[in-house]
């Protein structure tokens, strides 16, 4: 409950900083820090980072340390806000799909367009429509979406050999990647070695958002269009949910409750993530493979995590922050980020591009998993009020996660948590 609460002050904090900026005015004309939160620690993705900031730095005299904050995934929302209401907010920020509504409409960020459009050689106008849509209003960009990136499904394909079963990509081929068999495959794995089946990176029954890369091949949402209506006891859902649940409990093709298993250790046939994932392969002795998400029951479909990046105004040196943010993502450092972060650059989502920096990937996985995802995908679940939400969803579904439980009844209760909520 504390955790819930903290998260819900802190963004109410933050809601209320429309009026509050922060400004350049105070230090112009002594030395300048940035300090930049990630939820990333890797250190590829670190290393990169500092490349470009060391670069920007050698240009830009005035800037003369811009320091990558990582904050652990599972929290990293709540510790930002948190950071944000207590008086030490970072310059930039990452913002997660599912916190966008909150940041973009509550005044927390600077508006991007005139300082990206004035950058000479920027390119504004290439930035998709469809990865920009989340991080506007009223017309006006208000964070860069640095990575617009499907969920495919990793394979160790040898221990997919070692059950006995067939490949994704042989079920691809024989227009059989279904659900269905993804869920066999799992259990088969389980079974014939005692490695995890099946795994939702991220999931670990509590990040459920990622669940929407299972139920949207039924044809699930969490909520209507309009964020008004819960969808948890739809039954699109309720399928949804059954059958995973049958898949966690009687087949064990997913690791239950209190299980974890390490995909990228070798301790898992299959993973759903994201291609940011990749560089973790890097070394690793089994063989794999990257296939698309398997289709539902609704056909075959797609669902895109985003990643944005903005410049907080509550920051003490706003307009070098969004200087520096548009030297991060110009063409040229766009192209590097791709390596992993799907660029939101029309000219750069090609296969032949993103293969320059995604070496251990082909130009067919990028092509059928990225740049086809992109095309098609649906983003995962926001909302405003996000953070009072998630928690309400997670302790609503937990009941489910048990061997006997009541799947419409559990879903039922996610409703009934969760409908004064979208009211609002």
């Amino acid at each position: 409950m504390r955790i819930r609460l903290t998260a819900v002050v802190a963004l109410s904090a933050l809601l209320g900083l429309t009026a509050c900026g922060g400004s350049d005015s105070a230090e112009s004309d002594g030395p300048v820090t940035l300090r930049m939160t990630t939820w990333s620690a890797n250190e590829a993705h670190l290393k990169l980072f500092n490349d470009i900031a060391a670069e920007y730095m050698a240009a830009n005299s005035k800037v003369t340390k811009i320091t990558f904050d990582p904050i652990p995934f599972e929290n990293y929302t709540t510790t930002l806000t948190t950071q944000i209401a207590g008086g030490n907010p970072p310059d930039l920020a990452w913002v997660l799909e599912n916190s966008a509504p909150d940041f973009v409409n509550s005044g927390a960020l600077v508006p991007l367009d005139d300082t990206l459009k004035g950058t000479e050689g920027y390119t504004f106008d290439e930035l998709a429509p469809a990865a920009t849509k989340l991080w506007k209003t009223d017309g006006k960009l208000y964070a860069y979406p640095f990575s617009t990136s499907p969920f495919g499904v990793f394979v160790n394909t040898d221990l997919v050999k070692a059950a006995g079963a067939k490949s994704p990509a042989e079920l691809i081929a024989a227009g059989q990647w279904t659900w269905a068999n993804a869920l066999a495959t799992g259990a088969a794995v389980n079974a014939k070695t005692g490695k995890a089946g099946l795994v939702v990176r991220d999931f670990d029954y509590k990040g459920w958002d990622n669940l929407s890369t299972i139920w949207t091949g039924w044809g699930a949402r969490a909520w209507s269009e309009d964020g008004k209506s819960c969808g948890f006891n739809s039954p699109e859902m309720v399928e949804a949910m059954t059958t995973l649940h049958k898949g966690i409990f009687v087949d064990k093709a997913l690791p239950g409750p209190g299980t974890t298993a390490d995909f990228f250790a070798g301790e898992a046939g299959m993973t759903v993530t994201q291609i940011s994932r990749a560089s973790l392969l890097k070394g690793q002795k089994f063989g794999w493979d990257l296939v698309p998400l398997p289709a539902g029951p609704k056909g075959e479909y797609a669902v895109i995590g985003q990643g944005g990046m903005g410049v907080l105004k509550k920051g003490k040196h706003a307009d070098a922050a969004a200087d520096f943010l548009a030297f991060l993502t110009n063409p040229t450092n766009s192209a590097k980020l791709a390596q992993f972060f799907p660029p939101p650059r029309t000219s750069q989502l090609t296969a032949a591009t993103l293969a320059k920096t995604n070496p251990l990937l082909s130009p067919e996985q990028l092509q059928k998993v990225v740049i086809d995802g992109i095309a098609k995908g649906v983003v995962k679940p926001s909302h405003t009020g996000q953070a009072e939400l998630s928690q309400a969803v997670r302790a609503a579904l937990d009941p489910l996660w048990k061997a006997d439980a009541d799947v419409k009844g559990v879903l039922d209760g996610v409703c009934s948590s969760i409908n004064p909520l979208l009211a609002k």
